[in-house]
């Protein structure tokens, strides 16, 4: 991966996550938050609050994992509004 691209990676890396009724919410290291319906992500909305707030940012913040539900989500993935297949 060239420099550049791994700066542009780590610009757009997650800070944290949290949830609402019906959104996952995402603190980018720049500053934006974004937010997500769940029902994009079918695992996240069945999970429980328990399984949802066990998440480990990964790849410097540019993914996120929940062991419980066995969901990886990309940052990237998130902002540009594609949904899980699953």
């Amino acid at each position: 991966m060239s420099s550049l691209a791994t700066k542009l990676n780590h610009e757009i890396s997650a800070t944290n996550v949290w949830f609402s009724e019906d959104k996952l919410h995402v603190a980018l290291i720049d500053g934006r938050e974004i937010s997500v319906p769940l029902e994009f992500y079918p695992r996240l909305n069945k999970a429980t609050k328990e399984q949802r707030d066990k998440f480990e940012l990964i790849g410097f913040g540019t993914g996120i994992h929940w062991s419980d539900i066995d969901e990886d989500l990309s940052v990237e993935g998130i902002i540009l509004g594609i949904p899980s297949r699953f």
